[in-house]
């Protein structure tokens, strides 16, 4: 199952790349909305290898992942892997320059069940799949223009 969203930001790619590589707010965002996040590796620099074990609560159940930097290509991409009990996935972040001061960013999220209850979960999931793509475009569109203000303010 997969979930992709492209927007446009009106800032340079480098400025977009590097607002991405700001993990420790990300960390934070998750923490306010109940998500308990823990960086579990020795990395100083944002790089290959970081990585992060994230527990949270989703349709009244503890769920527990580990999310780990599987490529990262400055100012074009980064590939995150994606493990749980049952599932494991790929989220990628692609940037391209438009122009001087316009970025494409695109963003996709692939999941695949690896059990018989995850199989279950992810066609739940696929039965949603009309309003959760929305909902991801809507989140991806309301970032987008949420980092292009702060982009825009800081110049």
């Amino acid at each position: 199952m997969k979930f992709s969203a492209r927007e446009d930001v009106a800032a340079p790619i480098d400025a977009v790349f590097d607002a991405l590589n700001d993990f420790e707010s990300f960390e934070r965002q998750a923490m306010r909305r109940g998500a308990q996040v823990r960086r579990i590796d020795p990395l100083t620099q944002p790089g290959v290898g970081m990585q992060w074990d994230v527990r949270f609560k989703m349709r009244g159940r503890p769920r527990e992942l580990t999310v780990k930097m599987a490529r990262y290509d400055e100012p074009n991409e980064m590939i995150f892997d994606v493990n749980s009990a049952g599932v494991t996935g790929t989220f990628s972040i692609e940037l391209l320059a438009l122009s001087r001061n316009r970025t494409r960013m695109a963003l996709a999220l692939e999941l695949t069940p690896l059990t018989l209850s995850a199989r279950l979960f992810v066609q739940s999931l696929k039965l949603a799949k009309t309003s959760l793509s929305k909902r991801f475009k809507l989140r991806v569109a309301e970032y987008a223009k949420g980092l292009e203000d702060r982009l825009q303010r800081s110049a």
